[in-house]
């Protein structure tokens, strides 16, 4: 028996103006994965996106906020399953394997996958975007844990206790970084899988702008690092500040024994100014280390309410080995 019998899938498709992609994708998860509902989540979409959608048998629910991360906030609260596969509207994606991956998530227990993009196709994925999501997959692993190496991808596999768990802050395309930091902070199973990605059709329009967005997400991974980890935020900031106060103060402090006399005053008083400015920043950063812990806590026991994903008997009972 499948490890995916009994399992209730759901495909979610985010798309804004993707009339010449959105059926084909329909159509082709509807044949790997016949009985799962594709819902289509449009998001203000000028084009013919919401009537092919529903002309190839998807379920279509409209997002009045812009934003991609608004979006998957709204999938997220809205479908009722228990894997959730998502995936770009730009048909750049191998719908093929989503059965494959959907198994590997349940059979090893995972509460996300990420499909990597592999590509031979320059036009697929520019050279831009590749470097970019290089750099900003590195800061990520240096701030939070090296776990992967495309955090940018589209496509993904959720357990629905990651889904029902996930707050969703993000806003626009920046929300994938945060997808990647909710599973790194609850030190959740992970895994990478690669997967084939290839160039949107032709006359498709990719709506990611690889600075304007790329500075969104580097932007993001900040806010990040000051909530998730405060103490090592603000005590680097602590650091810098006494440090350039000690290195002001040494000459003052040269002078001083020498002579006695304090000659630049508003040197030494803006050195005593950073000085309690570091003291403030460590003491900000301890106690929000303290409350984040807490608020970290109170999301893992939201988390672990949802059992883990597993093979199902036919009374629906959730099987071990």
């Amino acid at each position: 028996m499948s490890v995916l019998s009994h399992q209730r899938i759901a495909i979610l498709l985010p798309c804004y103006n993707e009339a010449l992609t959105v059926a084909g994708i329909v159509r082709d998860f509807n044949a790997c994965l016949p009985g799962a509902p594709v819902y289509v989540f449009d998001n203000n979409s000028t084009d013919d996106t919401v009537a092919v959608a529903r002309a190839a048998g998807a379920i279509v629910r409209t997002v009045a906020q812009q934003g991609k991360g608004n979006v998957i906030r709204r999938m997220f609260a809205d479908v009722e399953a228990d894997i959730y596969i998502m995936v770009d509207g730009d048909d750049t994606y191998d719908a093929s394997v989503a059965p494959q991956l959907a198994a590997r998530l349940v059979a090893d227990g995972l509460d996300m996958l990420v499909g990597t993009r592999v590509s031979e196709q320059q036009q697929a994925y520019r050279f831009g975007h590749r470097f970019g999501n290089r750099l900003l997959t590195g800061c990520v692993a240096a701030v939070f844990g090296d776990t992967f190496t495309d955090m940018l991808s589209g496509y993904r596999v959720f357990s629905r206790r990651y889904a029902k768990s996930f707050a969703a802050h993000a806003a626009g395309f920046e929300t994938e970084t945060e997808l990647t930091v909710h599973a790194l902070e609850l030190r959740m199973p992970v895994a990478e899988v690669p997967t084939v990605y290839k160039a949107r059709p032709e006359g498709s329009v990719s709506k990611l702008n690889t600075y304007r967005d790329g500075v969104r997400i580097l932007w993001m991974i900040v806010k990040l690092y000051k909530n998730e980890k405060p103490l090592q935020f603000f005590a680097a900031g602590s650091a810098a500040s006494m440090l350039l106060s000690v290195i002001l103060a040494l000459p003052l402090l040269e002078t001083y024994m020498q002579t006695g006399l304090v000659p630049r005053l508003p040197t030494a008083v803006l050195c005593v100014g950073l000085g309690l400015l570091a003291g403030l920043l460590l003491s900000c950063g301890l106690v929000l280390d303290t409350v984040t812990k807490g608020r970290v806590e109170q999301k893992r026991f939201a988390y672990l309410q949802i059992p883990a994903p597993a093979p199902r008997d036919a009374g629906g009972l959730a099987r071990r080995a």
